[in-house]
């Protein structure tokens, strides 16, 4: 199994994969699509410069991934209808989600979905919540395209400095995801933070 993810990472496949991975994850948040962009990073980092995968094309391929999934959980959701309103009604997470999305969209702000990028199921949260909420995609589509390319420009810096730091080993990638999961919990907690009132 090591030898053929090996061969995956130095292969340009590891585009596709990296791209449906990261394009999945916001149906199936417990898809590894930031431990699988950390770990190209990293071998990236062990290569020369005309190895695969490249740093800026493994960016932009994350990132435009990232960003062509929520769109279309949004359209998705937009078109949901009243089976999915039922649904949202249902989880009080969604319900809430919605809610503050809502009023940071309203305010101008959406700082909540680059925010939810790095939080566990948070993308797929406010993916959904802002088409079921049938948000303006010029209010949403913005600070998506800034959430998916702060959050792969942050996955990818990881493993590639990571590898620079302590070796192109299993070691960094597990010292970097685990930078990864430590940005994803304090995402979680700003998230659940009730908004102060003025």
């Amino acid at each position: 199994m090591p030898e053929q993810l090996g061969l995956l990472i130095g292969s340009p496949w590891i585009y596709a994969v990296v791209a449906l991975s990261v394009l999945l994850d916001v149906f199936l948040p417990v898809l590894p699509s930031g431990v699988l962009v950390i770990t190209a990073a990293t071998a990236a980092a062990a290569g020369t410069a005309a190895d695969v995968p490249d740093i800026l094309a493994l960016t932009l391929c994350a990132a435009t991934a990232s960003v062509l999934g929520d769109l279309l959980a949004y359209r998705l959701a937009w078109r949901g209808g009243a089976r999915l309103d039922r649904a949202i009604a249902r989880s009080r997470r969604l319900t809430t989600a919605q809610e503050h999305l809502g009023a940071a969209l309203a305010r101008g702000g959406g700082a909540l979905v680059v925010l939810a990028r790095f939080a566990p199921a948070g993308r797929s949260v406010v993916s959904l919540g802002a088409g079921a909420a049938r948000r303006r995609a010029r209010d949403f589509l913005p600070w998506s395209a800034l959430a998916g390319l702060t959050w792969a420009a942050y996955s990818v810096a990881l493993g590639y400095f990571g590898a620079h730091l302590l070796g192109a080993s299993w070691a960094a990638t597990a010292v970097s995801v685990g930078a990864l999961f430590g940005a994803g919990a304090g995402a979680a907690y700003l998230m659940r933070r009730e908004p102060r009132t003025s």
